[in-house]
């Protein structure tokens, strides 16, 4: 099954409304490639501003962040219906800074997964490693706990649409990566525990994503590995030319 490369820039917290906007302008025409989704997860506060700048683009606008219930006294969140209703498609749910600084838990980023679906938005759901977990030799140990527990009550045509990032934390923001074939393996891994969880079918469709220090120079490298479907790419998106280029190197 031939399963459609996904680029997604994850801005963190950079860029004001204009600033976003601007690289709107800079990027369009250019980060739409046949044949390779271009996603940009951008802070809150600039999300309408760039679904109305995508209009007439194939670029698609996520979230970096949700609260799983709809609305309540949750000050300073935000939910899945607020969302929707801007023209959101995606979210990121458990990105390892929201599990590091936020106190995020497995069975949160569950809750975020039901949310997400329940109001039509694809999850792009972070799982890795630390560096003392891979020196100790646990780093599928960490994936299969992460995985397993965000999948948890998922429907086999809801996993089918799950976007996974596989994000080793040591490789995050560092400039260390993991190799290629490394990353490679620890995906293959991954899709085997959705094979686990839902067959064959369901694990072939699901687009698994590899995290941590992607660049022009490397994206080519991971992207030529068999189970490698995208990057989720932090520093190299916040620039046009360099995210231009991370979606010309997925095709």
């Amino acid at each position: 099954m031939s399963r459609t490369p996904i680029i997604a820039g994850n801005w963190k917290m950079f860029k004001t409304v204009s600033e976003s906007t601007a690289f709107v302008q800079d990027v369009k025409g250019k980060a739409e490639v046949a044949g390779v989704e271009s996603v940009i997860c951008a802070p809150f506060t600039n999300l309408p501003a760039l679904v109305e700048a995508v209009k007439g683009t194939s670029i698609k606008i996520g979230a970096q962040n949700m609260h799983f219930e709809d609305n309540g006294a949750f000050t300073g969140e935000i939910s899945g219906i607020m969302l929707k209703d801007l023209g959101v498609e995606y979210v990121i749910l458990g990105h390892s800074e929201r599990r590091a600084y936020f106190a995020e838990s497995d069975e949160i980023v569950n809750k975020k997964m039901h949310a997400a679906f329940k109001h039509g938005l694809t999850p792009i759901v972070c799982v890795g490693e630390k560096l003392e977990e891979r020196e100790a030799g646990q780093t599928k140990d960490v994936c299969k706990v992460q995985t397993e527990a965000a999948f948890q009550g998922l429907s086999a045509e809801q996993a089918t649409k799950v976007v996974i990032a596989y994000e080793p934390i040591w490789a995050i923001g560092t400039g260390k990566s993991s190799t290629a074939a490394d990353a490679n393996e620890v995906i293959s891994y991954i899709r085997e525990l959705v094979k686990g969880l839902y067959g064959e079918q369901v694990a072939n469709a699901v687009r698994i994503q590899y995290g941590g220090s992607v660049k022009p120079e490397n994206v080519q490298e991971y992207m030529g590995q068999s189970d490698i479907d995208g990057a989720l790419v932090g520093g190299a998106s916040l620039q046009p030319a360099s995210y231009i280029a991370l979606v010309e190197g997925a095709k």
